[in-house]
């Protein structure tokens, strides 16, 4: 029985990246990136919660704590609804040009392949933020970890927008390929200048 992305080895996922293989790609790598950021918010909550020196944040670390293990989940997910949503993209680039039926079938395999990689950006912007917190509120033993986050939410960010930009720039509805990146912009105006922020003080606290 075949595997999904997630069940893999790390050495056979990035021996799978590393292959001509049409999936993973880009997209199953900005999820992972974003996984990655979401699952060391958790283990920073981790290292926080319960000592005396962070008390006051308490409550508000349970509750990024509890985002973050959502959101590893929901970007882990992302990974494999990637790959299913570029099989039909990969079958209507192999449909000849002449045919009556191409440009129908293209739009809609366009529009599939955007959703993943949005939801990504989505969830990165959020993970963004709970590293925003966690430079603030974070223990101080584990605060490299939490640049290291907000720079892995940044980068997946960004290469998300890469494969939703990629495909939404050939598509014949412009209105939804403009909404797409318009919403984009709006993510990477935000987000990126916010993730460059908390890791600047992750810097600061470490000195």
């Amino acid at each position: 029985m075949e595997h999904t992305m997630t069940e893999k080895s790390l050495g056979a996922f990035a021996a799978d990246l590393a292959s001509k293989a049409p999936v993973p790609g880009g997209g199953g790598a900005a999820a992972l990136a974003g996984a990655l950021a979401a699952a060391l918010g958790s283990m920073v909550c981790e290292l926080t919660l319960g000592k005396k020196k962070y008390a006051q944040y308490e409550e508000k670390l349970r509750a990024v704590a509890g985002r973050a293990a959502s959101l590893r989940t929901e970007l882990l997910a992302l990974i494999d609804d990637d790959a299913a949503a570029f099989e039909p993209l990969s079958r209507a680039y192999a449909i000849p040009k002449d045919a009556p039926e191409r440009a129908a079938v293209m739009e809609e395999a366009l529009k599939t392949a955007c959703r993943p990689p949005m939801e990504m950006a989505r969830r990165c912007a959020e993970a963004v933020e709970l590293m925003s917190e966690l430079s603030e509120k974070g223990s101080a033993i584990a605060v490299s970890d939490v640049g290291v986050g907000a720079q892995l939410a940044r980068a997946a960010l960004l290469s998300a927008g890469l494969n939703v930009r990629i495909n939404a720039k050939t598509m014949a509805d412009r209105d939804c390929a403009n909404a797409l990146i318009a919403e984009l912009d709006a993510l990477e105006k935000t987000y990126v200048p916010l993730a460059e922020s908390a890791y600047a003080h992750v810097l600061t606290r470490i000195g």
